[in-house]
Protein backbone atom coordinates (compact mmCIF):
# COMPACT_ATOMS: atom_id res chain seq x y z
CA UNK A 1 0.00 0.00 0.00
CA UNK A 2 2.93 2.65 0.88
CA UNK A 3 4.71 1.99 -2.49
CA UNK A 4 1.56 2.49 -4.27
CA UNK A 5 1.22 5.90 -2.64
CA UNK A 6 4.49 7.00 -3.05
CA UNK A 7 4.29 5.68 -6.70
CA UNK A 8 0.80 7.60 -7.34
CA UNK A 9 2.37 10.59 -5.40
CA UNK A 10 5.01 10.68 -7.81
CA UNK A 11 2.54 11.07 -10.90
CA UNK A 12 1.13 14.21 -9.09
CA UNK A 13 -2.24 12.59 -8.28
CA UNK A 14 -3.93 14.78 -5.19
CA UNK A 15 -4.90 12.84 -2.43
CA UNK A 16 -8.83 12.40 -3.23
CA UNK A 17 -7.27 10.59 -6.34
CA UNK A 18 -4.92 8.41 -4.21
CA UNK A 19 -8.23 7.60 -1.79
CA UNK A 20 -10.32 6.74 -5.11
CA UNK A 21 -7.39 4.68 -6.81
CA UNK A 22 -6.19 2.51 -3.11
CA UNK A 23 -9.39 2.28 -1.86
CA UNK A 24 -8.08 3.76 1.57
CA UNK A 25 -9.89 6.47 3.96
CA UNK A 26 -8.51 10.36 3.82
CA UNK A 27 -7.46 10.18 6.83
CA UNK A 28 -5.23 7.44 6.21
CA UNK A 29 -4.05 8.71 2.85
CA UNK A 30 -2.71 12.29 4.57
CA UNK A 31 -1.08 10.39 7.19
CA UNK A 32 0.94 8.49 5.06
CA UNK A 33 1.73 11.46 2.45
CA UNK A 34 2.68 13.61 5.43
CA UNK A 35 5.06 10.70 6.88
CA UNK A 36 6.16 10.82 3.41
CA UNK A 37 7.18 14.31 2.76
CA UNK A 38 8.84 14.52 6.18
CA UNK A 39 10.82 10.95 6.15
CA UNK A 40 14.30 12.93 4.76
CA UNK A 41 14.23 10.90 0.90
CA UNK A 42 12.91 11.44 -2.49
CA UNK A 43 10.27 9.13 -3.67
CA UNK A 44 12.82 7.49 -6.09
CA UNK A 45 15.06 6.34 -3.22
CA UNK A 46 11.88 5.43 -1.31
CA UNK A 47 10.87 2.73 -4.07
CA UNK A 48 14.29 1.69 -4.28
CA UNK A 49 13.98 0.04 -0.85
CA UNK A 50 12.86 -3.31 -0.11
CA UNK A 51 9.47 -3.78 1.44
CA UNK A 52 11.11 -4.58 5.07
CA UNK A 53 12.55 -1.20 4.95
CA UNK A 54 9.03 0.18 4.04
CA UNK A 55 7.27 -1.24 6.68
CA UNK A 56 9.74 0.26 9.41
CA UNK A 57 9.88 3.42 8.04
CA UNK A 58 6.05 4.15 8.04
CA UNK A 59 3.90 1.41 8.96
CA UNK A 60 3.25 2.03 12.83
CA UNK A 61 1.01 -1.27 13.48
CA UNK A 62 0.43 0.07 17.00
CA UNK A 63 -1.68 3.15 15.70
CA UNK A 64 -5.54 2.31 15.56
CA UNK A 65 -6.14 6.50 14.43
CA UNK A 66 -7.70 4.72 11.10
CA UNK A 67 -9.24 1.62 12.37
CA UNK A 68 -10.83 4.46 14.69
CA UNK A 69 -11.68 6.78 12.02
CA UNK A 70 -13.32 4.08 9.84
CA UNK A 71 -15.40 2.90 12.97
CA UNK A 72 -16.57 6.72 13.53
CA UNK A 73 -17.85 7.10 9.47
CA UNK A 74 -19.51 3.59 9.69
CA UNK A 75 -21.68 4.79 13.09
CA UNK A 76 -22.27 8.22 11.20
CA UNK A 77 -23.35 6.59 8.35
CA UNK A 78 -25.81 4.55 10.25
CA UNK A 79 -27.57 7.88 12.04
CA UNK A 80 -27.71 9.33 8.85
CA UNK A 81 -30.02 7.44 7.53
CA UNK A 82 -32.29 7.93 10.42
CA UNK A 83 -32.11 11.65 10.48
CA UNK A 84 -32.70 12.54 6.68
CA UNK A 85 -35.47 10.89 7.81
CA UNK A 86 -36.47 13.10 10.84
CA UNK A 87 -35.42 16.36 9.51
CA UNK A 88 -38.88 17.42 7.78
CA UNK A 89 -40.37 16.69 10.76
CA UNK A 90 -41.58 20.05 12.64
CA UNK A 91 -38.97 21.55 14.80
CA UNK A 92 -36.07 19.06 14.80
CA UNK A 93 -33.08 20.83 13.57
CA UNK A 94 -29.31 20.04 12.85
CA UNK A 95 -28.38 20.50 16.21
CA UNK A 96 -30.86 18.22 17.70
CA UNK A 97 -29.91 15.52 15.72
CA UNK A 98 -26.07 16.08 16.65
CA UNK A 99 -27.16 16.09 20.24
CA UNK A 100 -28.87 12.82 19.64
CA UNK A 101 -25.96 11.46 17.46
CA UNK A 102 -23.74 12.59 20.10
CA UNK A 103 -25.42 10.96 23.23
CA UNK A 104 -25.12 7.67 21.55
CA UNK A 105 -21.77 7.90 20.79
CA UNK A 106 -19.59 10.26 22.75
CA UNK A 107 -16.67 10.03 20.74
CA UNK A 108 -18.23 11.10 17.42
CA UNK A 109 -17.48 13.87 15.08
CA UNK A 110 -18.38 17.50 16.39
CA UNK A 111 -21.08 19.78 15.38
CA UNK A 112 -19.46 21.66 12.58
CA UNK A 113 -18.37 18.14 10.91
CA UNK A 114 -21.46 16.21 11.78
CA UNK A 115 -23.07 19.17 9.68
CA UNK A 116 -20.60 19.34 7.25
CA UNK A 117 -20.99 15.19 5.99
CA UNK A 118 -24.90 16.06 6.60
CA UNK A 119 -24.98 18.53 3.82
CA UNK A 120 -23.17 16.10 1.73
CA UNK A 121 -25.39 13.12 2.08
CA UNK A 122 -28.31 15.15 1.46
CA UNK A 123 -26.40 16.41 -1.90
CA UNK A 124 -26.18 12.84 -2.73
CA UNK A 125 -29.65 11.74 -2.36
CA UNK A 126 -30.64 14.63 -4.79
CA UNK A 127 -29.21 13.33 -7.88
CA UNK A 128 -26.11 12.33 -9.54
CA UNK A 129 -23.70 14.49 -11.75
CA UNK A 130 -23.02 12.61 -15.14
CA UNK A 131 -19.16 11.80 -15.15
CA UNK A 132 -17.35 12.64 -17.90
CA UNK A 133 -14.42 9.86 -19.09
CA UNK A 134 -10.89 10.58 -20.05
CA UNK A 135 -9.55 8.37 -22.42
CA UNK A 136 -7.33 5.87 -21.23
CA UNK A 137 -8.08 6.86 -17.61
CA UNK A 138 -10.57 3.48 -16.28
CA UNK A 139 -11.35 0.25 -17.85
CA UNK A 140 -15.04 -0.95 -16.35
CA UNK A 141 -14.85 -4.60 -15.29
CA UNK A 142 -18.27 -6.82 -14.86
CA UNK A 143 -20.22 -10.36 -15.16
CA UNK A 144 -23.38 -11.01 -16.90
CA UNK A 145 -25.80 -12.57 -15.21
CA UNK A 146 -26.99 -14.80 -17.90
CA UNK A 147 -24.43 -17.50 -18.69
CA UNK A 148 -23.07 -18.47 -22.28
CA UNK A 149 -23.82 -21.96 -23.08
CA UNK A 150 -21.47 -25.12 -24.48
CA UNK A 151 -22.49 -28.97 -24.95
CA UNK A 152 -20.53 -31.85 -24.87
CA UNK A 153 -20.10 -33.34 -27.84
CA UNK A 154 -20.27 -37.26 -25.97
CA UNK A 155 -23.08 -37.04 -23.22
CA UNK A 156 -24.93 -34.22 -24.58
CA UNK A 157 -24.80 -31.97 -21.35
CA UNK A 158 -25.14 -28.23 -21.23
CA UNK A 159 -22.49 -26.69 -19.42
CA UNK A 160 -22.71 -22.73 -18.37
CA UNK A 161 -20.08 -20.32 -18.89
CA UNK A 162 -19.68 -17.00 -17.34
CA UNK A 163 -19.82 -13.63 -19.68
CA UNK A 164 -17.00 -11.84 -18.86
CA UNK A 165 -17.09 -7.90 -19.99
CA UNK A 166 -14.73 -4.77 -20.05
CA UNK A 167 -15.15 -1.34 -21.22
CA UNK A 168 -13.03 1.28 -21.46
CA UNK A 169 -14.21 4.29 -20.06
CA UNK A 170 -13.26 7.15 -23.34
CA UNK A 171 -14.26 5.41 -26.15
CA UNK A 172 -16.47 2.61 -24.46
CA UNK A 173 -14.70 -0.19 -27.11
CA UNK A 174 -15.51 -3.62 -25.06
CA UNK A 175 -13.84 -6.91 -24.43
CA UNK A 176 -16.31 -9.98 -24.02
CA UNK A 177 -15.44 -13.33 -23.38
CA UNK A 178 -16.47 -16.75 -22.11
CA UNK A 179 -14.63 -18.34 -19.13
CA UNK A 180 -15.04 -21.43 -16.53
CA UNK A 181 -15.78 -19.46 -13.34
CA UNK A 182 -15.56 -16.02 -11.50
CA UNK A 183 -13.05 -17.80 -9.69
CA UNK A 184 -9.72 -16.12 -9.42
CA UNK A 185 -7.46 -17.67 -11.68
CA UNK A 186 -10.18 -17.08 -14.70
CA UNK A 187 -10.70 -14.13 -13.65
CA UNK A 188 -6.94 -12.78 -13.40
CA UNK A 189 -6.40 -14.61 -16.80
CA UNK A 190 -9.77 -12.34 -18.39
CA UNK A 191 -8.31 -9.36 -17.42
CA UNK A 192 -4.99 -10.20 -18.80
CA UNK A 193 -6.46 -11.33 -21.65
CA UNK A 194 -8.86 -8.25 -22.21
CA UNK A 195 -5.98 -5.76 -22.14
CA UNK A 196 -3.80 -7.62 -24.89
CA UNK A 197 -6.90 -7.56 -26.74
CA UNK A 198 -6.70 -3.47 -26.26
CA UNK A 199 -3.15 -3.39 -26.86
CA UNK A 200 -2.80 -1.57 -23.54
CA UNK A 201 -3.10 -0.77 -20.19
CA UNK A 202 -5.71 1.85 -18.65
CA UNK A 203 -4.61 3.93 -15.46
CA UNK A 204 -7.50 2.35 -13.90
CA UNK A 205 -9.54 -0.67 -13.62
CA UNK A 206 -12.85 -0.67 -12.02
CA UNK A 207 -13.95 -4.32 -10.38
CA UNK A 208 -17.25 -4.85 -8.72
CA UNK A 209 -17.23 -6.36 -5.03
CA UNK A 210 -17.21 -9.83 -6.13
CA UNK A 211 -15.18 -12.44 -4.22
CA UNK A 212 -12.41 -13.03 -6.05
CA UNK A 213 -11.04 -9.30 -6.20
CA UNK A 214 -12.13 -8.18 -3.23
CA UNK A 215 -11.49 -10.15 0.05
CA UNK A 216 -13.43 -7.82 2.45
CA UNK A 217 -15.64 -5.31 1.15
CA UNK A 218 -15.89 -1.22 3.18
CA UNK A 219 -17.18 1.44 1.78
CA UNK A 220 -14.10 3.19 2.75
CA UNK A 221 -11.00 0.54 3.05
CA UNK A 222 -11.54 -2.72 0.59
CA UNK A 223 -9.25 -5.01 1.21
CA UNK A 224 -8.01 -5.94 -2.49
CA UNK A 225 -7.41 -9.60 -3.52
CA UNK A 226 -3.00 -9.95 -3.30
CA UNK A 227 -2.93 -11.89 -6.60
CA UNK A 228 -5.33 -9.02 -8.34
CA UNK A 229 -2.72 -6.26 -6.45
CA UNK A 230 0.37 -8.29 -7.79
CA UNK A 231 -1.40 -8.53 -11.49
CA UNK A 232 -2.12 -4.68 -11.05
CA UNK A 233 1.89 -3.96 -10.04
CA UNK A 234 2.88 -5.85 -13.35
CA UNK A 235 0.99 -4.12 -15.63
CA UNK A 236 1.56 -0.76 -13.63
CA UNK A 237 -1.84 -0.07 -13.24
CA UNK A 238 -4.19 0.31 -9.96
CA UNK A 239 -7.43 -1.83 -9.01
CA UNK A 240 -10.69 0.62 -7.87
CA UNK A 241 -13.32 -1.81 -5.81
CA UNK A 242 -17.00 0.17 -6.42
CA UNK A 243 -18.30 0.94 -3.13
CA UNK A 244 -21.33 -1.94 -2.27
CA UNK A 245 -24.21 -1.90 -3.73
CA UNK A 246 -23.77 1.45 -5.83
CA UNK A 247 -23.88 0.07 -9.39
CA UNK A 248 -23.66 3.63 -10.90
CA UNK A 249 -19.61 3.43 -9.80
CA UNK A 250 -19.47 1.49 -12.84
CA UNK A 251 -22.07 2.63 -15.28
CA UNK A 252 -20.54 2.10 -18.51
CA UNK A 253 -19.95 -1.46 -17.33
CA UNK A 254 -23.49 -1.84 -16.49
CA UNK A 255 -24.61 -0.70 -19.90
CA UNK A 256 -22.16 -2.93 -21.49
CA UNK A 257 -23.78 -6.04 -20.33
CA UNK A 258 -27.06 -4.87 -21.56
CA UNK A 259 -26.29 -4.59 -25.12
CA UNK A 260 -23.81 -7.75 -24.79
CA UNK A 261 -27.42 -9.15 -24.54
CA UNK A 262 -28.52 -7.86 -27.48
CA UNK A 263 -25.51 -7.91 -30.03
CA UNK A 264 -23.72 -11.16 -28.87
CA UNK A 265 -25.86 -13.37 -26.71
CA UNK A 266 -28.99 -13.00 -29.05
CA UNK A 267 -26.95 -13.64 -32.12
CA UNK A 268 -25.30 -17.28 -30.64
CA UNK A 269 -28.73 -17.91 -28.83
CA UNK A 270 -29.20 -20.55 -32.53
CA UNK A 271 -25.55 -21.81 -32.46
CA UNK A 272 -23.63 -24.69 -30.35
CA UNK A 273 -20.41 -24.47 -29.28
CA UNK A 274 -18.78 -27.64 -28.12
CA UNK A 275 -16.18 -26.19 -25.59
CA UNK A 276 -14.88 -23.21 -24.74
CA UNK A 277 -12.17 -21.79 -27.41
CA UNK A 278 -15.22 -22.81 -30.38
CA UNK A 279 -17.56 -20.06 -28.07
CA UNK A 280 -14.86 -18.01 -27.70
CA UNK A 281 -14.40 -17.78 -31.56
CA UNK A 282 -18.00 -17.17 -32.00
CA UNK A 283 -18.01 -14.34 -29.34
CA UNK A 284 -15.30 -12.17 -31.57
CA UNK A 285 -17.04 -12.43 -34.60
CA UNK A 286 -20.07 -10.86 -33.20
CA UNK A 287 -17.53 -8.50 -30.86
CA UNK A 288 -16.44 -7.01 -34.05
CA UNK A 289 -19.29 -5.85 -35.26
CA UNK A 290 -20.45 -4.61 -31.85
CA UNK A 291 -17.42 -2.34 -31.58
CA UNK A 292 -17.78 -1.41 -35.56
CA UNK A 293 -21.43 -0.37 -34.73
CA UNK A 294 -21.79 3.91 -34.94
CA UNK A 295 -23.42 5.34 -31.73
CA UNK A 296 -27.05 6.80 -32.26
CA UNK A 297 -27.02 9.93 -33.71
CA UNK A 298 -23.47 9.97 -34.32
CA UNK A 299 -21.32 9.20 -37.73
CA UNK A 300 -18.58 7.33 -35.64
CA UNK A 301 -18.08 4.22 -33.27
CA UNK A 302 -16.39 2.61 -30.60
CA UNK A 303 -14.08 1.26 -32.70
CA UNK A 304 -13.47 4.73 -34.04
CA UNK A 305 -13.37 6.67 -31.19
CA UNK A 306 -10.55 3.38 -29.74
CA UNK A 307 -8.06 3.50 -32.83
CA UNK A 308 -8.51 7.90 -33.36
CA UNK A 309 -8.07 8.75 -29.44
CA UNK A 310 -7.84 6.01 -26.58
CA UNK A 311 -5.25 3.32 -27.89
CA UNK A 312 -2.54 6.02 -27.85
CA UNK A 313 -2.86 7.05 -24.50
CA UNK A 314 -3.24 3.20 -22.47
CA UNK A 315 0.40 2.33 -21.32
CA UNK A 316 2.70 -0.15 -22.89
CA UNK A 317 2.18 -3.85 -22.22
CA UNK A 318 4.68 -5.77 -20.46
CA UNK A 319 7.24 -8.08 -22.23
CA UNK A 320 6.24 -11.25 -20.31
CA UNK A 321 2.75 -11.76 -19.23
CA UNK A 322 1.53 -12.36 -16.22
CA UNK A 323 2.54 -15.54 -13.98
CA UNK A 324 -0.15 -16.15 -11.47
CA UNK A 325 1.30 -16.98 -8.19
CA UNK A 326 -0.56 -18.68 -4.97
CA UNK A 327 0.27 -18.06 -1.77
CA UNK A 328 0.15 -20.05 1.55
CA UNK A 329 1.26 -20.10 5.17
CA UNK A 330 3.81 -22.73 6.22
CA UNK A 331 6.28 -23.35 9.58
CA UNK A 332 9.94 -24.48 8.36
CA UNK A 333 10.33 -27.85 9.93
CA UNK A 334 13.52 -29.40 12.00
CA UNK A 335 14.73 -30.91 8.75
CA UNK A 336 14.90 -27.38 7.42
CA UNK A 337 12.53 -27.75 4.88
CA UNK A 338 8.44 -26.59 4.65
CA UNK A 339 5.89 -28.83 2.81
CA UNK A 340 3.95 -28.09 -0.25
CA UNK A 341 1.08 -30.02 -0.06
CA UNK A 342 -0.27 -29.47 -3.87
CA UNK A 343 3.10 -31.22 -5.23
CA UNK A 344 3.72 -33.46 -2.04
CA UNK A 345 7.11 -31.83 -2.14
CA UNK A 346 9.53 -30.57 0.49
CA UNK A 347 11.82 -27.23 -0.18
CA UNK A 348 14.58 -26.25 1.92
CA UNK A 349 14.67 -23.22 3.82
CA UNK A 350 18.31 -21.53 5.45
CA UNK A 351 18.43 -23.71 9.05
CA UNK A 352 18.33 -20.37 11.02
CA UNK A 353 14.54 -20.16 10.28
CA UNK A 354 13.55 -23.76 12.08
CA UNK A 355 10.38 -23.47 13.92
CA UNK A 356 9.30 -20.26 12.18
CA UNK A 357 6.15 -19.09 9.99
CA UNK A 358 6.41 -18.32 6.55
CA UNK A 359 5.28 -17.00 4.04
CA UNK A 360 5.27 -19.30 0.31
CA UNK A 361 4.94 -17.57 -2.92
CA UNK A 362 4.51 -20.30 -5.62
CA UNK A 363 3.57 -20.34 -9.68
CA UNK A 364 3.50 -23.54 -11.91
CA UNK A 365 7.56 -22.97 -12.34
CA UNK A 366 8.94 -21.21 -9.08
CA UNK A 367 8.73 -21.36 -5.28
CA UNK A 368 9.49 -18.61 -3.12
CA UNK A 369 9.55 -18.51 0.60
CA UNK A 370 9.84 -15.31 2.53
CA UNK A 371 10.09 -14.17 6.06
CA UNK A 372 9.10 -10.65 7.42
CA UNK A 373 8.72 -9.21 4.12
CA UNK A 374 12.46 -10.27 2.56
CA UNK A 375 12.80 -13.22 0.52
CA UNK A 376 14.88 -16.55 2.25
CA UNK A 377 14.72 -19.43 -0.22
CA UNK A 378 13.93 -19.55 -3.92
CA UNK A 379 13.52 -22.85 -5.76
CA UNK A 380 12.75 -23.99 -9.29
CA UNK A 381 8.96 -25.96 -8.53
CA UNK A 382 8.96 -29.64 -8.38
CA UNK A 383 6.24 -32.21 -9.48
CA UNK A 384 7.89 -35.27 -8.32
CA UNK A 385 6.32 -36.32 -5.32
CA UNK A 386 7.83 -36.66 -1.94
CA UNK A 387 11.22 -35.49 -3.33
CA UNK A 388 13.71 -32.87 -1.40
CA UNK A 389 14.38 -29.92 -3.29
CA UNK A 390 17.46 -28.82 -0.96
CA UNK A 391 20.42 -25.88 -1.38
CA UNK A 392 23.24 -27.22 0.30
CA UNK A 393 23.90 -23.90 2.18
CA UNK A 394 20.71 -24.07 3.66
CA UNK A 395 21.89 -27.20 5.98
CA UNK A 396 23.37 -27.66 9.40
CA UNK A 397 26.82 -29.34 8.65
CA UNK A 398 25.89 -32.49 10.46
CA UNK A 399 22.95 -32.71 8.59
CA UNK A 400 25.15 -32.66 5.27
CA UNK A 401 25.80 -36.27 5.19
CA UNK A 402 21.92 -37.32 5.22
CA UNK A 403 21.85 -35.13 1.58
CA UNK A 404 24.69 -35.97 -0.10
CA UNK A 405 23.03 -39.86 -0.46
CA UNK A 406 21.93 -40.58 -4.27
CA UNK A 407 19.55 -43.13 -4.42
CA UNK A 408 20.02 -43.86 -8.17
CA UNK A 409 23.39 -45.00 -6.99
CA UNK A 410 21.96 -47.44 -3.70
CA UNK A 411 20.15 -49.16 -6.58
CA UNK A 412 22.84 -49.70 -8.44
CA UNK A 413 25.00 -51.06 -5.91
CA UNK A 414 21.68 -53.34 -5.30
CA UNK A 415 21.61 -54.47 -8.66
CA UNK A 416 25.45 -55.32 -8.40
CA UNK A 417 24.32 -57.55 -5.29
CA UNK A 418 21.63 -59.38 -6.56
CA UNK A 419 17.95 -58.70 -7.71
CA UNK A 420 16.12 -59.86 -4.86
CA UNK A 421 17.80 -57.19 -2.87
CA UNK A 422 17.51 -54.85 -5.67
CA UNK A 423 13.96 -55.34 -5.73
CA UNK A 424 14.12 -54.95 -1.43
CA UNK A 425 15.64 -51.85 -1.56
CA UNK A 426 13.18 -50.45 -4.10
CA UNK A 427 10.35 -51.98 -1.60
CA UNK A 428 12.08 -50.35 1.77
CA UNK A 429 12.35 -46.47 0.07
CA UNK A 430 8.64 -46.92 -1.03
CA UNK A 431 7.65 -48.43 2.47
CA UNK A 432 9.20 -45.08 4.32
CA UNK A 433 6.92 -42.46 4.60
CA UNK A 434 10.41 -39.96 5.29
CA UNK A 435 12.22 -40.80 2.64
CA UNK A 436 16.00 -39.54 4.49
CA UNK A 437 14.78 -42.97 7.04
CA UNK A 438 14.60 -44.80 3.54
CA UNK A 439 17.97 -44.03 2.28
CA UNK A 440 19.32 -44.90 5.93
CA UNK A 441 17.75 -48.00 6.22
CA UNK A 442 18.93 -49.11 2.41
CA UNK A 443 22.48 -48.48 3.46
CA UNK A 444 22.53 -50.74 6.35
CA UNK A 445 21.18 -53.38 4.19
CA UNK A 446 24.14 -52.85 2.27
CA UNK A 447 26.50 -53.38 4.66
CA UNK A 448 25.87 -56.30 5.04
CA UNK A 449 27.23 -57.59 2.03
CA UNK A 450 31.03 -57.03 3.39
CA UNK A 451 29.73 -59.61 6.53
CA UNK A 452 27.67 -62.20 5.09
CA UNK A 453 28.17 -62.14 1.19
CA UNK A 454 26.20 -61.28 -1.72
CA UNK A 455 25.10 -64.67 -1.80
CA UNK A 456 23.52 -64.42 1.65
CA UNK A 457 22.20 -61.23 1.68
CA UNK A 458 20.37 -61.69 -1.74
CA UNK A 459 19.11 -64.76 -0.36
CA UNK A 460 18.26 -63.24 2.94
CA UNK A 461 16.29 -60.43 0.69
CA UNK A 462 14.01 -62.79 -1.32
CA UNK A 463 13.02 -64.89 1.97
CA UNK A 464 12.19 -60.99 3.41
CA UNK A 465 9.98 -60.49 0.37
CA UNK A 466 8.11 -63.70 1.35
CA UNK A 467 6.99 -61.84 4.07
CA UNK A 468 6.06 -58.60 2.85
CA UNK A 469 8.37 -56.84 5.49
CA UNK A 470 10.73 -54.12 4.19
CA UNK A 471 12.72 -52.57 7.32
CA UNK A 472 16.81 -53.18 8.04
CA UNK A 473 15.39 -54.70 11.96
CA UNK A 474 14.28 -58.28 9.06
CA UNK A 475 17.51 -58.50 6.89
CA UNK A 476 18.80 -58.48 9.99
CA UNK A 477 17.13 -61.03 12.27
CA UNK A 478 17.03 -63.54 8.92
CA UNK A 479 21.16 -63.60 8.61
CA UNK A 480 21.69 -63.66 12.50
CA UNK A 481 19.01 -67.10 12.76
CA UNK A 482 20.46 -67.93 9.55
CA UNK A 483 17.17 -68.08 7.93
CA UNK A 484 18.80 -67.20 4.12
CA UNK A 485 20.81 -70.75 4.81
CA UNK A 486 20.12 -73.31 2.46
CA UNK A 487 16.79 -71.29 0.95
CA UNK A 488 16.71 -73.69 -1.96
CA UNK A 489 16.33 -76.96 -0.86
CA UNK A 490 13.61 -75.53 1.76
CA UNK A 491 12.38 -74.10 -1.67
CA UNK A 492 12.18 -78.00 -3.30
CA UNK A 493 11.01 -79.25 -0.01
CA UNK A 494 8.02 -77.33 -0.27
CA UNK A 495 7.45 -78.78 -4.11
CA UNK A 496 4.10 -81.00 -4.15
CA UNK A 497 4.79 -84.81 -5.28
CA UNK A 498 3.06 -86.72 -8.26
CA UNK A 499 0.12 -88.11 -7.96
CA UNK A 500 -2.29 -89.67 -10.15
CA UNK A 501 -5.51 -87.24 -8.43
CA UNK A 502 -3.33 -84.31 -9.14
CA UNK A 503 -4.64 -82.37 -12.21
CA UNK A 504 -0.56 -80.31 -12.21
CA UNK A 505 -0.39 -77.14 -14.04
CA UNK A 506 -0.48 -78.71 -17.80
CA UNK A 507 -4.21 -79.05 -17.46
CA UNK A 508 -5.00 -75.29 -16.62
CA UNK A 509 -2.95 -74.56 -20.40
Amino acid sequence: MIREIIRLKQKGLSNSAICNATGKSRPTIVKYVKAIGNCGFTHEELLSRTDLELHHLFLDEDAPEAKEMNKIFIALNKFYDYAIGELGKTGVTRKLLWQEYKEKHPDGLQYSQFCHHLSKRLKSTEGYMPVAHKMGDKAFVDFTGKKFKTVDPVTGEIKEKEGFVVTLSGSQYTYVEACESQKIPDFLRAIENAFHYFGGVPECVVIDNLKSGVKKACKYEPEINEQLVQLALHYNTVIMPTRPRKPKDKSLAEGAVKIAYQRIFARLRNETYYNTQQLNLGIKQCLIKYNQACFQKVPFSREDLFLNHEKKVLKSLPAKRFELKEYKEATVQKNCHISLTQDKCYYSVPYQYVGKKVKVAFTPDDVEIYYQHQRIAFHKRSRSPYKYVTEKEHMRSSHLHVRQIDPDQLLRRAAGIGPDVLQYLKGVMNANSYIEQGYKSCQGILGFVGKVGRERLNNACKRAIEYGVYNYPTIKNILNRGLDKDISEQDSSLQIPFHENIRGKNYYH
